[in-house]
This record gives C-alpha cells, structure tokens and sequence, in this order.
C-alpha cells in the first residue's frame, strides 16, 4: 500500500478554505451556479436575522452577490430543490444521480407515523388535482388546520404537499418571499426524477462528488456530504475506489487517517494566498457545518444556539464565526431591522489570546459594513464595548 501523504495543519487549512471558496477575496460579476457547482448545493434556511443563510453563503463566496440573484435560477431550472442534510439547491445536471433520494425520501415519509398527513388518499388526490388544474400553489392556498399545538406541528395539506415533494410527484415552481410554491414534478423537471440510472450507479457518483467537493476526508464524512446513501454503501464505494491515503494533522498537533481525492498533490501545490479580509460566516455555511471537523482542523468550536433556551445559551441566539486568514478570531452575535434601516452588534467575544488593535478591529468595521449593504442597511450599532 501506498505511504500516507502527511499534510500539516496549516496546509489542510489552507486546503479546506480553498475547496470552500473562502481563501481570496472574490468580487466581480458573481456567476452563483459556478459558486453552487463548487460547493455541490447551497442550503436554504427560512430565517433572516440579518440576511437568510442562503445569500450569506453566496456572499461569503463574492461580495459582489446580492439577494436577487438567486431565486431566477430556480425558475430558469438551473437548480432544482431538495433535500440533503437540510432543504437545499442543487444544480439540475445532478438530477439523475439524485433519482435515489426521491425514492428514499418518498417512501421514508409515506411510512413515517408523524408524517403521516391524516388525510384520506382521495383529499391527497384532490389536492394534486388542484395543482394540475391551477397550476403551482403554495400551502397558503389549503386550508386544513395543524392537529396538535407544538411550534412544528404542520397542517395535514402541508404534511400531504411535503410527502408528495419528498417523493418527487410534486416540485417546488419557485419561491416568493421564501413561499414555496409546489408545482407537478413533470412540469418543473426535465424528466422524471425516479428514472436515473441503478441505485449503486447514483450512489458511487455522489461519493467521487463528495470527496471532489471537500479533497480530503474519511468514509463518514463522504457519506455524510449529500445525505444520500448509507454507510454501508460510502464503505462499498471505497472498497472499489483507489483513494489517495491521508495523514492529517489536527490543530491540536495529533494526526488522523484520511483519504483524498486522485488530484489532492495538484491542489495542494497550487493553494493560493489567504485573504486578510475578515470573514463573518453563515452558522450553515459549509466550511464549518461539520462542528468536528472545524474543532479538528480549526481548535475552534461552535455550536448554532438557535434552539437553545436562552437562558442555557453560552453565547447568543444567532452568532457569527469570524474568519481571519486561516484562524478563527472571535464570534459577533448581529440582528437587522430593514425597515428602520440598522443592524445592532448585540454580542462580540474574542477568541483566547487574539488582540483585538486598530488593525483587526479596522478589517471587521469593514467587513460588518459589506454585510449592512448586502442586507440594505446603513447604520451600524454596537450594544456591546467595541473591540479594542
């Protein structure tokens, strides 16, 4: 067997940003399907605390980006949306590869017992009929009500609509102010999305796609890129795949087993200069939606506290890593009014030992000022002592 290629921590670093677009400072005309295509998918997330996630990442990626040009690209049908780890778009070419999750997804919730809708299977065919007849309607055009009081609990026309979409019978049209609006699957898609090629076919490209999107990575972490398939399957595809094996170090200087993709020497020899920019990253972004491996390679951990009472949270409801160069610096916690025209800093907390001078401080006034413009705000307000 081939000796393991060593990769030191700096130089894993500098990999994991680069394949994550996050190394230089892009602007220019943004071109969001190349940015889409080299991440894989983007994930959608319905809250706006300052921006929705989907448009962060986009920006994060060319600063350029704004919020406009996202959603045309679901309607001209470059994209398509679905489900990996989370709701997401995803470039239509991989439509064929994805036949496996429709069929997955379809039937996972058509045995589900909480998604079960509660409707017979003649309203179920009443409310397809609708959508032939009409054309595509969002779930405001139902009018069941949700059976129990928890915050989640959804309507059964809603569970009914989401089953039928899982299942790739209906399609999301397009989106009006983040409204789905469900349309006949083969009215949205190219073909049917159920007529792909063999399950063990769809399954090995999504793994060489996985491993292509992050270069270097263990069996779980491919499995776990997309969603999509089993371990058992991510493990079968490795058997049959000649991977380049990998000793990384992690940021605490122990090293792991990994393996890369066939080109991971090229990329390595090509990592291009970090940007100084600061980074406010998206809680979902990619780069760190794996919390492990970003503590692994980073030494930074972070955790999303959305849904943590308040009172249990260690840092806020909504809080922002900050990226300097290859390193973690601190985390800022912001909220929006778009309507008053402000964005409120609530909570900044340096990382241990980053010295927060003119310098740095001057880096994040910019970038937090990049960020206020991409949501359409201008006044910025500290609630907490600045950083000094």
């Amino acid at each position: 067997m081939t000796a393991p290629l060593e990769i030191d921590n700096r130089r894993a670093r500098a990999l994991w940003l680069t394949v994550n677009g996050l190394a230089g400072a892009q602007v220019g005309s943004p071109d969001v399907m190349a940015i889409i295509r080299m991440l894989g998918f983007v994930q959608i997330d319905t809250v706006r605390n300052v921006t929705r996630a989907h448009h962060h990442i986009l920006w994060s990626r060319n600063m350029s980006y704004r919020e406009h040009m996202l959603w045309p690209r679901l309607e001209s049908r470059d994209l398509f949306e679905h489900f990996t780890h989370d709701a997401s778009l995803i470039p239509m070419e991989i439509l064929p590869m994805w036949s496996r999750q429709f069929r997955r997804l379809g039937e996972r919730t058509a045995r589900a017992p909480w998604y079960q809708s509660g409707l017979g299977q003649e309203e179920i065919a009443r409310i397809r009929a609708r959508i032939a007849r009409e054309g595509a309607l969002s779930t405001h055009a139902f009018d069941t009500k949700a059976d129990r009081r928890e915050i989640w609990a959804r309507p059964p026309h809603k569970r009914a609509l989401d089953q039928m979409w899982y299942a790739g019978d209906l399609a999301t049209s397009h989106r009006r102010s983040f409204v789905k609006f469900y349309d006949l699957g083969e009215r949205v898609f190219p073909f049917h999305p159920l007529e792909g090629p063999p399950e063990h076919e769809a399954a090995d490209w999504l793994c060489d796609a996985a491993l292509g999107k992050l270069a270097m990575a263990s069996c779980g972490e491919i499995q776990r890129f997309w969603d999509a398939m089993t371990a058992d399957e991510a493990r079968t595809w490795m058997e049959r795949r000649r991977l380049v094996p990998l000793r990384i170090e992690s940021a605490d200087g122990t090293w792991r087993e990994a393996w890369g993709c066939a080109d991971i020497e090229a990329r390595l020899a090509q990592l291009p200069e970090l940007s100084e920019r600061i980074r406010l990253l998206n809680p979902f972004d990619p780069a760190i939606r794996d919390r492990s491996r970003l503590q692994r390679l980073f030494g930074f951990e972070y955790r999303n506290e959305m849904f943590v009472p308040k009172h249990k949270r260690r840092w806020g409801y909504y809080v922002y890593p900050l990226l300097e160069r290859d390193r973690f610096v601190g985390r800022i916690e912001l909220c929006a009014d778009r309507k008053a025209g402000w964005m409120k800093v609530s909570g900044f907390w340096p990382e241990p030992g980053v010295r927060w001078g003119v310098g740095r401080s001057g880096r994040l006034d910019a970038e937090l000022r990049r960020f206020a413009r991409l949501a359409g705000v201008k006044d910025i307000l500290w609630h907490v002592p600045e950083p000094a």
